[in-house]
């Protein structure tokens, strides 16, 4: 007698038990048993009585399903709308591909005496300080000496994408979620989901739904890791704006839209920019785990260090991803610093 026997037995069940019995061989410690004389079945004291978890229960009425029969439907019923899935998301995502792809051409198959100015350029144009434009330039120039020049650009160009798409489809969901309380009750738990599981789940369904060698493989699992940031401060952004502000705008005769665009959203703006900024953090992030699915960049070659036992490749490149860590979050925070400097004007 198993366990968990009482149970089935005070439900009536025996003869649905007996329906999926196996003859299946006794375990050693019921053979023991049987040796010494008993009738082959375990005792088990009050301070071992196991959890009535799906496989404790199993052991009492075979008829019962197991914890692997949980995980196997699942995975079955994901196979079979897996076709179905991939025959929708295919054209979809398909230009999340093309601009990954076109974004590392451009990147590798130009000048560095071409691509390191542009990069300086730009850093200029929304800090205006040069002694940030000194860093930057100092920093890539490190990681040119030391060849590795091809991987930080890979790792910027996956970047820029993920985070502009972060950028472009996160802030027009964070305004629907200020201005509808209903959208926002919908929208958190999805951003709960998305913020709380592992970074390497989100590589799981994808594996199974794109190729490998497919760019918007690791695309997608960036986009999903690290639009969560720019989506919460977006909605919380617009909803601290003063509402003496919005009751001001109101007076004026202003829309709707033009109270967004006019008044919320530039007030909003150094939230949003917060925002950015983690999104860009989490892209870099996700960019070495995503490796794994065959992403480009830095991630490799510490991938490489880790499979290969090589403590200078690992630790050389660890450090260029902290060299471009440092040079995004020191060029996004000091264009919000601008943005508020600004606004305090």
């Amino acid at each position: 007698m198993a366990t968990y026997d009482f149970v089935f037995s005070a439900l009536g069940l025996e003869d649905w038990c007996s329906q999926g019995q196996s003859s299946s061989p006794m375990s050693m410690a019921q053979l023991l048993s049987k040796a010494k004389g008993g009738d082959g079945t375990e005792v088990t004291s009050i301070w071992d009585l196991p959890f009535p978890s799906l496989d404790a229960l199993h052991k009492s009425c075979s008829a019962w399903p197991q914890s692997r029969d949980l995980t196997k439907g699942l995975e079955d019923g994901f196979l079979q709308i897996k076709d179905n899935l991939s025959l929708v998301l295919d054209p979809i995502t398909q230009p999340l591909s093309w601009s990954l792809d076109g974004a590392l051409y451009t990147m590798l198959h130009t000048p560095w005496w071409i691509v390191i100015p542009v990069l300086l350029a730009v850093v200029f144009f929304v800090t205006k300080s040069w002694k940030l434009v000194s860093f930057v330039a100092g920093s890539i120039v490190l990681l040119a000496f030391i060849d590795y020049y091809d991987y930080a650009m890979q790792t910027l160009s996956i970047i820029f994408v993920c985070a502009f798409l972060c950028v472009l489809v996160g802030v027009p969901i964070g305004i629907a979620m200020s201005r509808s309380d209903v959208m926002q009750r919908m929208t958190i738990p999805i951003l709960d989901m998305l913020q709380t599981l592992p970074p390497f789940v989100y590589l799981i369904p994808l594996i199974f739904l794109f190729s490998v060698t497919e760019s918007k493989l690791y695309g997608i699992a960036i986009i999903l890791y690290a639009i969560v940031p720019v989506i919460r401060l977006t909605n919380l952004g617009i909803r601290l704006v003063d509402k003496e502000v919005i009751e001001a705008a109101d007076a004026f005769g202003m829309t709707p839209w033009q109270k967004l665009y006019k008044v919320q959203i530039p007030l909003a703006l150094p939230n949003i920019m917060a925002g950015v900024n983690q999104t860009i953090m989490m892209s870099l992030a996700m960019v070495v785990i995503a490796s794994l699915v065959s992403a480009p960049g830095l991630g490799v070659l510490v991938l490489k260090g880790i499979r290969n036992l090589e403590l200078g490749v690992g630790l050389v490149s660890g450090l260029g991803i902290v060299i471009l860590a440092v040079i995004l979050d020191r060029v996004t925070k000091a264009s919000l610093a601008r943005i508020n400097a600004a606004q305090k004007q």
